[in-house]
């Protein structure tokens, strides 16, 4: 979607000295009608050098395989930003009906990779712009979607842009964000599953003992336990089960 302009003109420049080395592919739509499959930058400079007509393979495909080789081919480029990129692995897989493994097979990359640059796509849409426009890097994009919450990936990404973060610094800043997120969410955890032990222990000794038995803690588990009676002849049960002699 992107053209750079000076590199059409430079491109152009070079079709009017030598022509139109790589032919463009096209499959017929009708009589005298053809349709574009790969090659736009090259027509492009092609209609800039003023060139009238220019060689082309004629390919028969139906529209999914238009579609597929139009992308796979776009895909080989080496000017594609890494949001091109991902948006066209989207697309193979969305309409084209590939998985991520045929993906990987049509284009030379691995899964992973694959996966790496689809999940690009989740980022807010300022990230994307920046990873588009060459203010972030590959790699600071895919230290910032390791963070799930929009509005945190945005601080990150606004402090790399402000402190000119490094790859390194932005991993650090995640992971150090990850374990605090980790530990507060274990600190939020431990008092819950303390309570629900202590009321599992306070059944139990209630059934033991046959009273209506209470536990009570402090935040350090420092506590103590109650066991009530209402009569000398419970007292005397209660004591017997303790195996306690006055």
């Amino acid at each position: 979607t992107e053209f750079d302009e000076q590199a059409l003109a430079e491109l152009s420049d070079s079709i009017k000295l030598q022509g139109l080395i790589q032919p463009i592919t096209v499959r017929k739509v009708g009589t005298d009608r053809y349709q574009l499959i790969s090659g736009e930058r090259r027509l492009r400079a092609s209609k800039i050098a003023g060139l009238s007509e220019i060689p082309a393979y004629v390919r028969t495909a139906n529209d999914q395989q238009m579609l597929e080789m139009a992308l796979i081919e776009n895909i080989q480029r080496e000017n594609l930003n890494a949001i091109e990129i991902a948006l066209s692995y989207q697309r193979l897989i969305s309409d084209c009906g590939l998985k991520q493994d045929e993906l990987g097979e049509r284009v030379g990359k691995n899964r992973t990779t694959v996966n790496n640059y689809i999940r690009l796509l989740k980022l807010p849409p300022i990230i994307q712009a920046a990873l588009r426009d060459d203010q972030i890097t590959m790699g600071h994009a895919r230290a910032i979607i390791n963070i799930e919450n929009p509005e945190t990936q945005l601080k990150i990404f606004r402090k790399t842009i402000e402190e000119a973060w490094s790859v390194r610094k932005v991993e650090e800043a995640v992971q150090a964000l990850k374990l605090t997120i980790e530990d507060v969410s274990t600190k939020e955890r431990r008092p819950n599953v303390i309570k629900q032990e202590m009321r599992s222990l306070q059944f139990k000794l209630s059934s033991y003992f046959g009273a209506k038995v209470s536990i009570k803690t402090d935040e350090k588990q420092k506590g103590e336990i109650k066991i009530p009676f209402t009569s000398q002849d419970e007292l005397e049960r209660i004591l017997q089960v303790l195996k306690f002699e006055s």
